[in-house]
């Protein structure tokens, strides 16, 4: 399933069919597993609908067409399919994708109200900010199951499940109870005779942004984050000042001082923090407050000076201190410096380099 932070864009699409006086039909098409250098990784999900239009496109060009092409079948159908791009299969299309690798594509209909059951149990999960492992068997004896693909959705209170068979639901959350990859990946095993294939990926909460202070950086930093699907918040020190007009619909507004700051919002290994108040010792204050946390990342806007300062006054922390804050790609306005900063959060987030690609040896989706 895609990131947490495109399932939004996914889940909202599928409420707007379902919610029609007439449901239409549509399918679901994720790629199940790769080889070599693809367009997505494995576990990203493309919702095709009715008429050919998509949410959350895969890819441009003819992969992308002839994928919707099978998904009309399938919603026709009513059956779920595996299609491969391979040197076997569809050679012609995939040496048009030029990236060199291959990949396995599962399409499955969404028609039936029980379709989208394992989707309302990841919206839940969304909005409760909860860790999770999705497994989905999506080969049986080297064939989708019918008419659709069975799931089980692991977290911290238990699980959900559409897999008809109690002992074959076992195993496959014992699979899915083991997986500590980072990335999903394809499990194989045997039951009852059968062989079966099974995704296992893991479910993250979406990041979240807290940003310290108010300003234009802030204001152009909760745009930027608000359009890549991050939960925003802003925090002003003082007690009662009312939300900006300008940070409607983009960020939450919280009052917190920097002792009280670690108690008003459910900070965790997926937020990332960006001190920028523009005062030396409240960003100061700030920090030492935040210092003990684990965070994905933590970040103060301003000069080496000032960098230097905190750093020297706060040399232990539970996360490391990215200060001056950003990447140098030699920004200088408030959109280029929020740009910047982003960037160096999605490394964070990714364990990326933060590197330019060309200089990085191997594949760019690992």
């Amino acid at each position: 399933m895609n990131a947490s932070q495109e399932f939004l864009q996914l889940f909202a699409a599928v409420q707007q069919l379902r919610a029609r006086q007439t449901p239409e039909p549509a399918a679901l098409a994720t790629i199940v597993r790769t080889q070599g250098s693809t367009f997505r990784r494995a576990g990203a999900s493309m919702l095709v609908h009715a008429d050919g239009e998509v949410t959350c496109a895969l890819a441009g060009g003819c992969p992308q067409r002839d994928i919707v092409l099978r998904a009309q079948r399938v919603m026709e159908a009513r059956a779920a399919a595996v299609v491969p791009y391979n040197r076997e299969s569809n050679l012609d299309l995939l040496m048009e994708v030029g990236c060199g690798g291959e990949l396995d594509v599962l399409i499955e209909p969404l028609v039936q109200p029980r379709d989208f059951h394992f989707l309302d149990e990841l919206a839940r999960l969304h909005d409760d900010r909860s860790h999770g492992t999705v497994a989905t068997v999506f080969s049986r004896d080297d064939a989708a199951p019918m008419p659709r693909p069975w799931r089980l959705i692991r977290h911290a209170s238990g699980r959900w499940t559409d897999i008809p068979s109690s002992a074959l639901a076992e195993r496959i959350d014992a699979m899915a109870e083991t997986a500590n990859s980072g990335t999903a990946f394809v499990e194989r095993a045997e039951v009852d005779g059968s062989p079966l294939e099974v995704l296992i990926e893991p479910w993250r909460p979406k990041p979240a942004l807290v940003i310290v202070g108010y300003g234009e950086g802030a204001v152009a930093l909760a745009r930027l984050a608000r359009g890549l699907g991050w939960q925003v918040a802003v925090v002003d020190h003082l007690p009662a000042t009312p939300m900006p007009p300008r940070l409607d619909g983009l960020a939450s507004w919280l009052h917190a001082a920097p002792e009280a700051l670690p108690r008003a919002f459910p900070f965790d290994r997926r937020t990332a923090v960006v001190v920028m108040t523009h005062h030396a010792e409240r960003d100061l204050a700030y920090v030492r407050a935040l210092a003990p946390l684990s965070l994905a990342y933590l970040g103060v806007l301003g000069s080496r000076e000032r960098a230097r300062r905190i750093h020297d006054a706060v040399p232990q922390t539970a996360t490391a201190i990215h200060a001056p804050a950003g990447l140098d790609i030699g920004s200088e306005t408030p959109q280029e410096i929020a740009l910047s900063i982003a960037a160096e959060i999605m490394a964070a987030l990714n364990a990326g380099s933060g590197r330019r690609l060309s200089h990085v040896r191997g594949p760019i989706h690992a």
